[in-house]
């Protein structure tokens, strides 16, 4: 197979994934969960799996595991947090009206120490960031219940996840091994090398960006509700959730954060400081220590490009989008790299001139070697015999 139809049968099958995605994307939530479920826990079944029990049993324990977790959750902090997000829904609106009632009673302060002219810029842009800061969360909560948030798409979601998942789980070896199978064998270990990439990245986007949105949803949560922030815990919530897009949840959970505790803790400044500093030190958490420990250099993705994947598959396909970007992403950039390298490989990047020159220079060397050889010595023939024989002369006998 031609380089060009590798290339074509590629590009072909790409287009029939992006396809299938795109005309199926209102079914595939309890698909996509129940995917990236499998692939969280089959480490966790294997580990049961060595105790001398059964694929069967093993994954019927790590299900009934992950659903007693997600249950307690469910009772003990759901209602708590439909209750702040209820209540911050309700209040934002006036939590802004209180905002601006501020910045303008500061306003002859600010206008003595900055100017009339960049007072009234200020005043400006702060009113026109809150309200394109409220806007954007209620898009975002339109969005999200129009993607899955009605009933039905609920229930479809509760039932049919841990059935997906089950069966995935069950058969994931199966899978594994019939996919091996279908690998071209003249290219069986270079593919197996980049699945092996693909799959260290998966794991950094799943497994490690899963753990740092964890740690840091208990981090936020927990700092601004011991800080009496009103709404601390759901703010702190939708700071950790959001963090997979790069800025987006911190600025987010920083801008509601800091807007709230102006309002409700002004002039006892101390408080607003020290909800600063707990932004403050959230980020160098993330930064320096969880993203780099959890998560590595497997995703290896520039931010920018990164939000762009983010935002086009969110338009494209929704909150399915949503949760496939990164994943996606992760596996474009492998195979981008890879794509790359062989290229720095090939005749197109180094040109033919120089292969060509190269041959020549090898076949010069070659001869030059079998010249400069020395020639074994070469036999001397014997010289023939040239005295001649003498004849027995014949004569009678007497």
């Amino acid at each position: 197979m031609t380089l060009r139809t590798q290339v074509l049968v590629w590009a072909g099958f790409t287009l029939v994934v992006i396809l299938v995605i795109w005309l199926f994307r209102p079914i595939l939530l309890p698909f996509v969960v129940g995917i990236a479920l499998s692939y969280i826990l089959n480490p966790l079944v294997t580990i049961i799996q060595r105790a001398r029990i059964g694929r069967g049993w093993s994954t019927a324990v790590a299900m009934l595991l992950v659903i007693a977790v997600i249950v307690g959750i469910f009772f003990l902090v759901t209602p708590l947090i439909i209750s702040q997000i209820t209540g911050l829904v309700v209040r934002l609106p006036g939590y802004v009206s209180d905002l601006q009632e501020l910045v303008r009673r500061w306003a002859p302060a600010l206008t003595e120490w900055l100017g009339a002219e960049r007072a009234a810029q200020l005043e400006a842009s702060l009113t026109q960031f809150i309200g394109t800061g409220v806007e954007f969360i209620g898009s975002l909560t339109a969005q999200l219940a129009q993607s899955g948030l009605t009933v039905l798409n609920t229930l479809a979601f509760i039932v049919l996840t841990p059935v997906v998942t089950f069966y995935l789980l069950l058969d994931w070896e199966g899978m594994v091994k019939g996919i091996d199978e279908l690998l071209p064998r003249e290219h069986r270990r270079e593919i197996r090398t980049v699945l092996d990439q693909i799959d260290r990245s998966m794991a950094g986007v799943i497994r490690g960006q899963g753990s740092v949105i964890l740690v840091l949803c208990v981090y936020y949560a927990t700092a601004l509700s011991l800080t009496g922030l009103n709404f601390g815990l759901v703010i702190g919530l939708i700071t950790g959730l959001f963090s997979f897009i790069p800025f987006v949840g911190f600025l987010t959970g920083f801008t509601l954060s800091m807007g709230i505790a102006l309002v409700q803790f002004a002039p006892n400044w101390w408080f607003v400081v020290i909800v600063f500093l707990v932004y403050m030190v959230g980020q160098f958490l993330e930064g320096n220590i969880l993203y780099p420990k959890l998560v590595g250099q497997s995703i290896n993705i520039n931010p920018v490009w990164l939000m762009f994947a983010l935002f086009a598959f969110a338009f494209l396909f929704g909150f399915v989008g949503l949760l496939l970007a990164v994943p996606l992403a992760a596996i474009t950039a492998t195979l981008t790299r890879y794509a790359i390298k062989r290229y720095k490989d090939s005749a197109l990047y180094h040109g033919e001139r120089p292969i060509k020159a190269q041959v020549v220079e090898a076949a010069a060397a070659m001869a030059a070697d079998v010249a400069a050889t020395p020639s074994p010595p070469t036999p001397v023939a014997a010289e023939p015999d040239v005295q001649p024989r003498r004849r027995k002369r014949l004569t009678p006998t007497k």
